[in-house]
């Protein structure tokens, strides 16, 4: 275990960098990648850095195993006295429970290890609370044994990584904190709400110095929060001793873990527990078929006949029943290069199973990042179309009809420039209105077809009921400005003419209007204009009023595209996260290479 400080640091590189990565879009399988993610920070937090960092700590063995199958039993009689709760009701076991020796008590008092939850010990129960010292606190705790239990270390603090909480980053627990896990302390008058899990630590001298036993709650529980509690109690433990039972070791839950087990490569012990004893050897070789199949054929496997004392689970094994088992975790904690044996095993487990769930994360956003490109180029394009389809038609003089065309017919004797280019300003944001609201349809279409969208997409400006007044609303403000430039432009260039009697500021504004908007059927209009201001004057007016046109344009189509956009960009999905992963684990391989690491040496003895 001696294990360089570049690996601690590219480690610690890594979970940053997993910490960081978000699944925002719902794709099919951010959930899973999400729960990985959570999972390998939990892996992080509980064990891989912890036992890199202190590899003299005790050796944490973990009790774990499906509802009813006497875990608890089986750890009070290791500890020679009921340290936890066994019994017929389901589930037994709420507050996991660690028991160790006394002089190892410090090293599972703090955050070392299991960071998320907070510490209790040495509890009595009080009516229907349990009753225990706060180690993080000043004082006192109550909590309801019959609630999801536990609490946090200070009646000020949030969930752990919260801004006025520990520090920690809270998604070390998962993303599914939830405000019915918010903290809370309670006196003996006041019966506690919600709060969130603790872990009990235990002290007894019939503990071998330098081992550690925690009894895990069932891992099929109806309660989701504590099958997920177990899963990471198991995870964060160097020892698996996962017990099943005679009636039940075919079941899928054990198997699974067994499975999960052989993929971390940990140090592990099975136990069959409640084995008939006319069956006891019938059953013991079905089930190492069973582990021999399944490669764990050199898994320690240890058989609990069924006896008065588990029938009930409420009273101790003889030691004889658990001498075996017993026997074994002595080993691992007593002998020296057993217990570094079982340290680095698991270790090394650890660090060879970063490189798939690394890889499953980079993927999974490099999914979000392909999906968020994809999207954009939809609304890109639609929006890059409308564009080119508003220019067209301005161009086609398209707009130089209806009301407009009358207007223009009888101007200027009887319509004046002012009536002409309020027409125009009508017809253009018409114009807009309709444009943005194809490609608005567009987009939704393409977006349909694309898993993984944002569900809340904007409603066509072109819609009716209040989002679609808001988009017409919108356009006509922009339009409106446009209509006012027009008209500085216009009176700006008359004032300052040199050519005879100043030429009228709303005429001129007008047939600026017309030779804009009029397209191919304006023909006249620029040389009429030339002849009123000069050539110099009316090319300048021209181009100056085309500008404030086509920034009209851009501003409706781009500030309508944006609210498209607008979804994208807060879920921030970008390239970075897949590159940095890739980038972090790359440098705890070039760490773990460097031969000097439970991994390596582990692949050099076999």
């Amino acid at each position: 275990m001696d294990v360089e400080p570049e690996l601690l640091d590219a480690l610690s590189v890594l979970r940053e960098r997993v910490a960081a990565v978000r699944f925002p879009l719902a794709l099919p399988g951010a959930d899973g990648a999400r729960r990985s993610r959570t999972d390998l920070l939990a892996r992080f937090d509980d064990y891989l850095m912890p036992r890199l960092r202190d590899p003299e700590a005790p050796l944490l063995a973990v009790v774990g195993g499906s509802t009813g199958a006497g875990k608890s039993t089986l750890v009070n009689s290791l500890a020679g006295r009921r340290v936890s709760e066994a019994g017929v009701l389901r589930p037994t076991t709420r507050t996991p429970v660690l028991v160790c020796h006394p002089d190892d008590a410090h090293w599972f008092e703090g955050d070392r290890v299991l960071s998320a939850l907070g510490r209790v010990r040495g509890p009595r129960t009080v009516g229907r609370y349990e009753y225990g010292h706060d180690y993080g606190g000043d004082g006192d705790v109550l909590f309801d044994i019959e609630d999801i239990e536990g609490f946090t270390a200070d009646a000020s603090s949030g969930p752990p990584g919260t801004a006025d909480g520990s520090g920690r980053d809270r998604d070390a627990w998962g993303d599914d904190w939830s405000e019915r896990n918010a903290p809370a302390r309670h006196t003996r008058d006041e019966p506690p709400q919600h709060t969130p899990y603790a872990l009990r630590v235990e002290t007894d001298t019939s503990l071998h110095k330098g081992l550690a036993l925690l009894d895990a709650p069932d891992i099929d529980c109806l309660v989701v929060g504590n099958r997920d509690l177990a899963a990471r109690l198991i995870c964060a433990a160097d020892v698996w001793v996962l017990v099943t039972t005679a009636s039940r070791y075919g079941d899928a839950v054990p198997w699974h873990l067994l499975r999960t087990a052989r993929e971390y490569d940990v140090t592990l012990a099975t136990v069959l527990d409640r084995v008939p004893h006319q069956m006891v050897d019938e059953v013991s070789e079905q089930y190492a078929k069973l582990l021999e199949r399944a490669g764990l054929g050199d898994a320690p496997c240890f058989t609990v006949p069924e006896l008065p004392e588990s029938a009930g689970g409420s009273g101790l094994l003889p030691m004889t029943a658990v001498a075996g088992l017993r026997d074994w975790l002595a080993r691992c904690a007593d002998d020296p290069e057993t217990r570094a044996e079982a340290a680095r095993r698991t270790a090394a487990g650890a660090l060879t199973s970063l490189r798939p769930r690394v890889a499953e994360l980079a993927n999974a956003a490099a999914q979000q990042y392909a999906t968020a490109v994809r999207l954009r180029q939809h609304v890109d394009q639609a929006f890059d179309e409308a564009s080119r389809r508003v220019r067209r038609r301005v161009a086609d003089g398209e707009l130089l009809a209806g009301d407009v065309a009358a207007h223009w017919h009888g101007f200027p004797l009887d319509s004046g420039g002012g009536e002409l280019l309020g027409a125009f300003a009508e017809g253009l944001t018409a114009l807009l209105v309709g444009t943005v609201a194809a490609a608005d349809e567009r987009v939704a279409a393409a977006w349909r077809q694309e898993p993984g969208a944002p569900a809340d997409v904007p409603l066509s400006a072109g819609a009716g009921g209040t989002e679609g007044e808001d988009g017409r609303g919108r356009v006509g403000v922009l339009v409106r400005r446009w209509q006012r430039c027009v008209d500085e432009l216009a009176e700006e260039e008359t004032r300052a003419t040199e050519r005879g009697p100043a030429p009228d500021a709303e005429e001129t504004a007008g047939l600026l209007a017309v030779s804009l908007l009029g397209g191919r059927r304006a023909d006249g209009v620029d040389a009429t204009l030339t002849a009123s201001l000069g050539e110099e004057r009316a090319q300048r007016l021209r181009e100056d009023a085309e500008s404030v046109l086509d920034t009209c344009v851009t501003r409706v189509l781009r500030g309508e595209r944006d609210r498209w956009l607008a979804p994208l960009d807060e879920a921030g999905a970008t390239p970075e996260p897949q590159v940095e992963l890739i980038a972090a684990y790359s440098a705890v391989r070039r760490a773990v290479a460097a031969g000097k690491t439970p991994q390596a040496r582990t692949e050099r003895e076999r």
